[in-house]
């Protein structure tokens, strides 16, 4: 039986587009629905905590990227803080909630971007938790010795999905022009952007690399309905076949049935699920939380932080709060892309040490997914 290999990030990088938009412009950027101030918007900005956030479109609408040409741009960064080319890239791993193309998969799409020679490539649609999902599929791809560079990227363009005119004339908008608030809320909630990381069998010669020690994934969508969701309106969600039963693109627009959209009261019962799993793994001694020096938990708002420590400080699973580290009030929430632009941020602030853990912790609301990734600092 072939042994397994150590796998290990030996590079990060990261792509944010255009210049950090303020809090009080995010709405001029993006554009009024019906030509009013969103009163949720407001709100929401205040629960997010988010300061300053990207988009890759021009005030003026204009798309200024792709969502694959971001994540390609993501993963050269990575590779050149590896030390490597796009020609020494052997396996990629794409991410995203929404691509370009509804086909094909992103992956194909991002190395199309990459350009590097023939490579074996896989894509991951999903929410937040498709960083890990890629992650782990690189991670078991060089551990089992099938390649030596591989690469886990994310991206998301979610700000194309927030223009007025995608909502104006569906039934998402009342006769006083208010956007109904299972999409009022992500309008102020998702960033654009991308991250990737590189993962190969030895640790760079010199500087810190992190040696990948698990990655762990756990649905609960045997237990909920979705959460955050495409593709169905927001009283067929639950029903598989009444995303398909419209008579065609147009009347699915109609009905509010493309938006991206989220049931926020549901929201509150997958947190407390998302918590319950991160409390078995403690209990199972897969996490010590006493032996965690960094945490990085991907969250989309501060509130929901303050939500999930509450839930814990009373817990044997608390891990003090001086030990978390989070980059959302600057670069917002970049969905599936945010870990990977917040463990860059993390690498280059200095606070990481040799033999020091790092847990990365990214739970998903599309329909009750949470990962896990334990990483060790070697120098």
């Amino acid at each position: 039986m072939t042994q397994l290999r150590e796998a290990y990030i030996t590079g990060t990088g990261v792509f944010l587009p255009g210049e950090p938009v303020p809090v009080e412009r995010m709405e001029d950027h993006l554009g009024r629905i019906a030509g009013r101030d969103s009163l949720l918007g407001r709100r929401a900005l205040r629960w997010n905590g988010v300061e300053t956030r990207h988009y890759a479109l021009a005030a003026d609408g204009r798309a200024t990227h792709s969502n694959a040409g971001m994540c390609a741009q993501a993963v050269r960064a990575a590779l050149e803080a590896a030390a490597l080319e796009p020609a020494d890239l052997s396996f990629l791993a794409a991410a995203t909630t929404q691509g370009d193309y509804l086909v094909p998969g992103h992956a194909a799409n991002v190395h199309g971007e990459l350009g590097g020679g023939p490579l074996e490539i896989a894509s991951f649609q999903s929410v937040c938790g498709s960083s890990l999902m890629a992650a782990k599929a690189a991670w078991l791809s060089v551990r089992a010795g099938e390649h030596d560079v591989a690469v886990a990227g994310a991206s998301e363009f979610s700000s194309r999905w927030f223009q007025p005119a995608f909502y104006e004339g569906t039934a998402l908008v009342d006769a006083k022009g208010r956007l109904r608030a299972e999409a009022d809320y992500l309008r102020f909630t998702l960033s654009d952007g991308a991250g990737a990381v590189v993962m190969e069998p030895a640790p760079r010669p010199q500087g810190l690399s992190l040696k990948v020690e698990f990655i762990d994934l756990v649905s609960l969508a045997d237990r909920f309905d979705p959460c955050m969701w495409a593709g169905a309106s927001v009283e067929g969600r639950t029903d598989p076949l009444a995303t398909w039963a419209f008579a065609g693109p147009a009347a699915a627009h109609a009905a509010g049935a493309v938006a991206l959209l989220q049931d926020f009261e549901l929201l509150k019962r997958v947190i407390r699920a998302w918590v319950g799993v991160y409390l078995q793994k403690v209990d199972q001694g897969r996490i010590v939380p006493g032996q965690v020096d960094h945490l990085l938990c991907h969250y989309s708002a501060r509130s929901l932080r303050e939500e999930i420590v509450s839930l814990l400080e009373k817990t044997a699973g608390m891990i003090p709060e001086q030990k978390w580290f989070s980059n959302l009030a600057s670069v917002g929430n970049i969905g599936s892309a945010s870990i990977w632009v917040m463990l860059d941020a993390f690498l280059k602030s200095g606070r990481l040490k040799p033999s020091e853990k790092v847990l990365c912790v990214v739970p998903e609301s599309g329909r009750a997914f949470v990962g896990f990734m334990m990483l060790e600092a070697v120098g």
